[in-house]
């Protein structure tokens, strides 16, 4: 299998995980070829101006002229260890986040995290004395809000699971979300406020999306149909089968799990983990992470 074939086979599987980090790759390589092109052609100042138009600014004068970049920020890195650490982390916490609660719920959470890491970056920004010199220059790329929006919600879903950590050994995750949190609001002051800022806001949608989950609020139900459409943008399209005429019928039950089903099953993972489900369970939690 190509190169190109293993591509367009990683992108046809039903991973979000998978495909958000595919996506995040090809964008960076895309760039950096974009960068390399221009370097050769000594033109740097249009490399940085078309890599510019993705990345989110600030100042709302600018943010009119490319709103776009309120979600193509989400999927721009400068440098490989900026893209590593992410990709690796959305790894880790996507997986399990993934396995919970499914492909569309993934979506949502990188996307909103991403998008309400935006909000906030703006909003103080645009607020706070201390960045008034720099709200006109000042531009945020990376996938941090949407990955600390996964890695904050995996914590909130699963406090007490434990993970290995080099060195460390065995840590409970809401140990790692609160320390991740912590690192961003106390180094504010210290570079990249703009960033830490962000992933502050993905944090935080992270914690509200799985205490909400399953509200009734309708202004949460709208949220998540809007994210939802464009989440599916990312599913692949089935193709067209033909199905011969049959004489018999199927019946499939359509009942959608309760509330308070859903919550004990959340609060047995969390006590017990996932493998202490039994099958109807598993089952349940499937069928509502479609929803």
């Amino acid at each position: 299998m190509s190169v190109l074939e293993e591509i367009k086979y990683r992108l046809r599987q039903d991973n979000a995980v998978i495909k958000i980090i595919m996506i995040n790759v090809m964008v960076f390589i895309a760039f950096a070829f974009i960068h390399v092109i221009f370097y050769l052609a000594n033109s740097r100042d249009t490399s940085h101006w078309i890599t510019r138009l993705f990345m989110l600014p600030a100042s709302l004068g600018n943010l009119i002229y490319q709103p776009w970049s309120i979600f193509t920020y989400m999927f721009l890195h400068e440098g490989l260890l900026h893209i590593l650490f992410n990709m690796i982390w959305l790894y880790w916490f996507g997986q399990l986040f993934q396995q919970y609660l499914g492909n569309a719920k993934t979506y949502r959470v990188y996307l909103l995290g991403g998008f309400f890491g935006a909000l906030l970056y703006i909003l103080f920004f645009n607020i706070f004395p201390a960045f008034s010199a720099s709200v006109g220059q000042s531009y945020a790329l990376g996938a941090s809000a949407g990955v600390l929006a996964i890695v904050v919600a995996t914590a909130t879903l699963l406090p007490d699971y434990r993970i290995s950590l080099f060195l460390l050994g065995s840590v409970k995750l809401k140990y790692i979300a609160l320390f991740s949190v912590l690192l961003d609001l106390i180094n504010i002051p210290n570079g990249n406020a703009g960033g830490h800022i962000a992933h502050l806001g993905g944090a935080a949608f992270g914690y509200v999306f799985i205490k909400f989950l399953y509200s009734k609020s309708p202004y949460v139900n709208a949220f998540n149909r809007f994210f939802g459409d464009i989440a599916s943008w990312f599913k692949p399209k089935p193709k067209m089968k033909i199905h011969h005429r049959t004489t018999y019928m199927r019946v499939e039950n359509n009942k959608k799990p309760s509330q308070h089903e859903i919550d004990m099953i959340l609060d047995k993972i969390s006590k017990n983990g996932y493998e202490s489900l039994s099958k109807t369970e598993k089952e349940i939690l499937f069928k509502a992470s479609k929803d």
